[in-house]
């Protein structure tokens, strides 16, 4: 298990990989961004993107899959304060597969809890043709391992 103090700023990891198919492309676009672009490729060929593309909010949550199933299954998390910057590069399109990467830029210990630690990290997600189609600066917190130390 990864605590606080076992994480450095700079450290960078790449893993995942992520399929992104049609089907599930419109099953999530249905529930949760229903806009014609998402749901109808059809229609999608008429829109700014030419064909059907995935919701960003899909792609963000592929990509947080991805972290999950990656680098936070040895680390002792405890969530999240929010994300900043979130932006929408390129769209995911049908057939493409996503990977991360993620680089942390930042950690302090909590002021009002010294049993955590904070650590942002910038995630990118990234195609199989290397293209960053989305980004975040993760504000995460873990656990401290030794929370009267450094």
């Amino acid at each position: 298990m990864r605590y606080y103090e076992d994480i450095k700023v700079g450290e960078t990891h790449e893993f995942g990989e992520y399929h992104v198919t049609k089907e599930e492309i419109l099953e999530f676009a249905e529930q949760y961004d229903p806009q014609s672009f998402h749901t109808d490729a059809d229609a999608a060929e008429d829109s700014a993107f030419g064909e059907l593309v995935a919701s960003g909010w899909h792609t963000a949550a592929m990509c947080m899959r991805l972290l999950v199933d990656g680098p936070m299954q040895d680390r002792a998390s405890m969530g999240a304060r929010g994300v900043d910057e979130l932006r929408w590069k390129r769209p995911v399109k049908p057939g493409d597969t996503l990977s991360i990467r993620t680089e942390v830029i930042d950690k302090r210990v909590s002021e009002s809890d010294p049993e955590r630690g904070y650590v942002d990290s910038l995630l990118e997600g990234v195609t199989q043709d290397g293209n960053v189609v989305i980004s975040w600066i993760a504000l995460g917190m873990i656990a401290r391992r030794n929370p009267g130390g450094d």
